[in-house]
């Protein structure tokens, strides 16, 4: 269990991890390092036991360095800030394992101006005034929709003007 132990805070203490990450990570047996060619000397790596890893989620949980919420939080906050919308970072969650009630509560406590930030993303791309031309116009629409912005955001943002 100490290797496995050690291996959640040492994941942890680089980055906050979902419980669903960090249990992926430790079932993965780490890889011995191999540097330019094949190494002879290495050992096999051993499976990990769903206890242990169990039981060093539990550890990390009693001491609160584990917490699907708080990372759905800091989550939010930091794609927000790096100019993504909430279904694509809604869908990013998901898939880390994060659940719906969780996820929910990160963005009311995040209380984010959607419509403003779609518009900051399309100017920082297209640059202002925003194009007006219809084949631009779309070219600005599907750009904000690969970043997670709805339909409603996008057009709030040339009706508002």
């Amino acid at each position: 269990m100490a290797s496995i132990l050690d291996r959640a805070l040492g994941l942890l203490s680089r980055r906050d991890h979902s419980e669903a990450e960090l249990r992926r990570k430790l079932a993965v047996p780490p890889v011995a390092r191999r540097r330019f060619r094949e190494r002879t000397d290495a050992q096999p790596a051993t499976a990990v036991s769903e206890d242990e890893i169990d039981q060093a989620i539990a550890y990390c949980h009693d001491h609160d360095w584990l917490d699907d919420g708080r990372f759905a939080r800091r989550y939010v906050s930091r794609r927000s800030k790096q100019g993504y919308g909430e279904q694509r970072i809604r869908m990013e969650l998901m898939q880390k394992g994060i659940n719906r009630d969780d996820i929910d509560a990160a963005f009311a406590e995040a209380e984010i101006d959607r419509t403003a930030q779609a518009f900051a993303v399309a100017v920082k791309k297209f640059g202002q005034p925003l194009p007006a031309e219809p084949q631009t116009k779309i070219k600005v629409q599907r750009y904000l929709l690969s970043r997670g912005f709805s339909f409603d955001e996008i057009r709030s943002i040339y009706t508002n003007l």
